[in-house]
């Protein structure tokens, strides 16, 4: 396996900022898909296989899940500029980390706006749809498709990235986690049956591939 190289453009005295903006990047999915899944498992009434992982922002505790939003946000924000330092000069260098900088600034947007009640969930809530969504839904919904799209196209970025170093087997691995959410995502918009389930492996499964990513440009400073 191709080693992914230290940027000559990162000096001694900037690669401690760089490594710990890089830990940041690290941090973030692990963390976003921690409590998340840990809420899907306790929280009342909550089934993954109809419910996305994000209404999981609505009642009484919902302020975790929206924490959990925003602090995943910023650190994908933050580890988006370590990437940019750590991937400087190469190719997809400019696009990848800007790309994760969507990504992280459309997760903090979902947490800010808050998808409203559906399906049962929270306890109470009538089975089905909302018949009319709020604005701050729509909001949500908004930002999540920014945060995704930009999430798939830095998959692929990294995709050529690693293929022009030579390292196919990251190149193969970043191309396979943009199709997990191009589909997951894909099919859950449709309606397809455990398509809450199929998104959120998606998601999970991109998000954790760019901590990766983050892992192996932070072992190299």
């Amino acid at each position: 396996m191709t080693a992914v190289q230290l940027p000559a453009a990162t000096t001694p005295a900037s690669a401690p900022t760089t490594r710990l903006l890089l830990t940041c990047a690290v941090v973030s999915a692990p963390l976003w898909a921690v409590v998340s899944l840990a809420q899907a498992a306790t929280r009342e009434g909550f089934d993954l296989i109809r419910h996305p992982l994000s209404v999981l922002s609505s009642g009484s505790l919902g302020w975790l899940q929206i924490t959990n939003f925003l602090v995943a946000g910023v650190l994908t924000v933050a580890g988006a500029t370590g990437l940019r330092r750590a991937m400087h000069g190469s190719p997809g260098g400019t696009w990848a980390p800007r790309l994760v900088l969507v990504n992280g600034i459309g997760m903090i947007a979902a947490g800010v706006f808050v998808m409203d009640p559906a399906d049962g969930f929270p306890v109470g809530t009538p089975s089905g749809m909302p018949e009319t969504l709020t604005w701050h839904s729509y909001g949500h919904m908004a930002s999540g498709s920014i945060a995704f799209i930009a999430l798939i196209a830095a998959c692929y970025v990294l995709g050529r990235h690693f293929s022009r170093a030579g390292n196919r087997g990251h190149a193969v691995a970043s191309r396979v986690a943009g199709t997990a959410l191009l589909l997951g995502n894909g099919w859950s918009m449709t309606g397809g049956k455990a398509g809450s389930l199929t998104l959120a492996v998606g998601a999970i499964t991109a998000m954790l591939w760019i901590s990766v990513v983050a892992v192996r440009y932070r072992r190299g400073l």
